[in-house]
C-alpha cells in the first residue's frame, strides 16, 4: 500500500511538472508574438510623428464598432496579464522543484552546480518584470515625462513626442538597453526550451533548427528594439 501511494505521488508530481512546462512554453509563445509585434510598432518611429501616432491610434480602434474604443487593446492586455501570471507561477514552480532535487542529491555543492543559463533566466526574468512595470508606467499608465528639457505641453497627447523626449535622456536609454540584453538572453533560452517541451527537437536537424530560430528571434528582437532609442539619443530621429 505504501509503495503504491509513493508511486502515485511520483506520477502526480511528474504530471504536474509536465503541465507546468507546457504552461510555461505556451505563455512564452504568446510573449514572443507580443514582443515581435511591439518591436514592429516601435520601428514606426522612423516613419515620422504622423505615422507613429496614427499607428498608436489605430491600435485602439481595432474591432470597432463591435468592440468599444480601445476594447481589443484591453482584452489583449488582460490576456497578457493572465499569461504573465501563469508564466511566472510555472517558472517558480519548476525552479523550486529543481532546487529541491539539487539539495537532495548534491547537498553541499548545490549552488556551484546550478546552471548559468538557469540563473540567467531566473534573475533576467525578474529584471524584465520590474522593467515592464516601469515601462508601462512611463508610456501607458501615467505617461511620465522624464526629460527636463521638454515641457509636458509640448508632448501633449502624442505618443511619438513622449517616446522621443524619453530617449533623449541618456540614462533612460541605458536602462532600456540593459533590459534588452536580459530580454535577448531570455528569448534565446526560452524559445529553445519551449521547442524542447513541445517535442520539436527530436532529431539533430530539428535541434539545429530550434537553436537557429531561438538565436534569430533573440537577435532580431534585441536589435529591432535598440534601434529607435539609439537613433533618438544620437539625434538622427527627433
Amino acid at each position: 500500500m505504501a509503495t503504491q501511494t509513493l508511486s502515485s505521488r511520483k506520477t502526480g508530481a511528474r504530471r504536474t511538472t509536465v503541465a507546468m512546462k507546457l504552461l510555461m512554453a505556451s505563455t512564452g509563445g504568446l510573449f514572443v508574438f507580443y514582443v515581435l509585434a511591439h518591436m514592429y510598432g516601435n520601428l514606426k518611429v522612423f516613419a515620422g510623428q504622423d505615422a507613429f501616432d496614427t499607428y498608436a491610434h489605430h491600435l485602439r480602434t481595432i474591432g470597432e464598432p463591435i468592440l468599444p474604443y480601445a476594447g481589443f487593446l484591453w482584452l489583449f492586455r488582460v490576456a497578457l496579464i493572465l499569461a504573465l501570471v501563469g508564466h511566472a507561477y510555472s517558472a517558480f514552480y519548476l525552479w523550486s522543484k529543481a532546487s529541491g532535487a539539487r539539495s537532495t542529491r548534491y547537498a553541499v555543492s548545490a549552488a556551484s552546480r546550478m546552471a548559468w543559463k538557469s540563473q540567467t533566466m531566473r534573475w533576467g526574468g525578474v529584471a524584465l518584470l520590474l522593467f515592464l512595470v516601469w515601462h508601462l508606467i512611463q508610456f501607458t499608465i501615467v505617461k511620465v515625462n522624464v526629460n527636463p528639457d521638454v515641457k509636458d505641453a509640448t508632448i501633449g497627447d502624442s505618443p511619438y513626442a513622449l517616446v522621443v523626449a524619453s530617449f533623449q535622456v541618456w540614462w533612460v536609454v541605458v536602462i532600456y538597453l540593459l533590459a534588452l540584453a536580459a530580454l535577448g538572453l531570455h528569448l534565446q533560452h526560452g524559445v529553445w526550451s519551449g521547442a524542447q517541451t513541445l517535442g520539436w527537437t527530436n532529431s539533430p536537424r530539428a535541434r539545429r533548427t530550434a537553436k537557429t530560430t531561438a538565436y534569430a528571434i533573440a537577435l532580431v528582437t534585441t536589435i529591432g528594439f535598440a534601434l529607435p532609442p539609439l537613433f533618438i539619443l544620437f539625434g538622427v530621429v527627433d
